[in-house]
This record gives C-alpha cells, structure tokens and sequence, in this order.
C-alpha cells in the first residue's frame, strides 16, 4: 500500500491552511507529522481519510486517487485515530470496537464469530479485553483511545493514520500508546 498527496491545498474560513503540500507513506512505512499547532498537520490528515475535500491537489492510493475509491473501499485501505471520539449513544467497548468491522460488511449482515474474534484480538492487543463490556463513556481519555485504537485494529487494514493519539491522556498511557504503534509499524503496517 502506498499513499501520496500532491499538492494539497486546502482554504478554511477565508485563511489558505495547506499550500501545496506533498506526501507521501510507502509500505510499512513510518512517518511523523511534525510541526506546531495550528499549522495544518491535522487538516492534512483529515483530507487524507476524508474528512475534507483537497481545493486541489491530488491523494493516491496505490497509484489510483482516493476520491475514486467508495468511502467502504478506502476504509479497507486506511483506518484512522483521531484525537475526538464522541458518541452520543452509550456503547459498549466490544460495539465500539466492533463498529471497525463495518467496512467488511453487507448492509444488514450480521456480526459473526469471526468477527467476534477480531475484537477479541483487537482489545487483547490493547491491553483491554477484560473492559469489553464496560460503557465506553465510563472509561478514561486513555482508555477510550486505547479502544479506538483497538476499533482501528479491527478494520484490518494495511495503513494507519493516526491524530495526535495521545493528546490529553497521562504519560504512561501516551508511552504504551506509542510502543504498541511502533510495534505494529516492525509487523509491516504503514502508520502516519
């Protein structure tokens, strides 16, 4: 899997964000977005898993632009962390979690025992098993990004992206955040 954006640029509230950024993440590849706040790291991202619309510029996913992929289709490509994860229903950890193997999915098909496995993998990778049945809005910042982590995981895709993951949550949790993404980056994952 390889991602590139080319020329990104992207106008916000009247102010130009991104001036014609380019990207670009090979197979298991690890790269870092760096750069102080408020400079559009996070805007790049966004265009990249489809939040917002490039004004122009180009994002390929493996040679093909992603805005010809169905939205299904590049989430089987690129699972995302974000930094906000709000849910207004109260879920479970494992229907969180569970939500990551949707792409893989018909309309109205059922969750089977393998699906049901990946979660349990997913949350075992996270160190969160023994939570899957706990309200996801019960649990602390580090907690949930543990599980939206997890539901990332669950997507089983080849590339990750992931959005200040760690923002907000204790030292500890930040450092057991990061060795488990740079443990998935040595299994061959590409993470941004």
């Amino acid at each position: 899997m390889k991602l590139t954006a080319s020329d990104i640029h992207v106008e916000l509230g009247g102010n130009e964000i991104l001036k014609g950024i380019d990207a670009a993440i090979k197979e298991k590849e690890f790269v870092g977005i760096i750069g102080p706040n408020g400079s559009g790291k996070s805007t790049l991202l966004k265009c990249i898993y489809r939040v917002l619309k490039p004004d122009t510029g180009v994002i390929m996913l493996d040679g093909k632009p992603l805005n010809e992929y169905k939205v299904k289709d590049s989430a089987k490509a690129l699972a995302v962390v974000s930094q906000h994860n709000y849910y207004n229903f109260e879920f479970s950890v494992q229907e969180i979690v569970m939500m990551g193997r949707a792409p893989h999915k018909k309309t109205m098909e059922r969750d089977n025992a393998e699906d049901y496995k990946i979660v349990e993998e997913c949350l075992e990778k996270v160190g969160m098993l023994p939570y899957r049945h706990r309200v996801f809005s019960s649990l602390s910042g580090g907690e949930q990004q543990r599980i939206i982590l997890a539901r990332a995981l669950a997507q089983k895709t080849d590339c990750l992206i992931l959005d200040e993951p760690t923002r907000g949550i204790d030292i500890g949790t930040k450092t057991e955040i990061q060795k488990l993404v740079l443990n998935l980056a040595d299994e061959g994952m590409a993470v941004a």
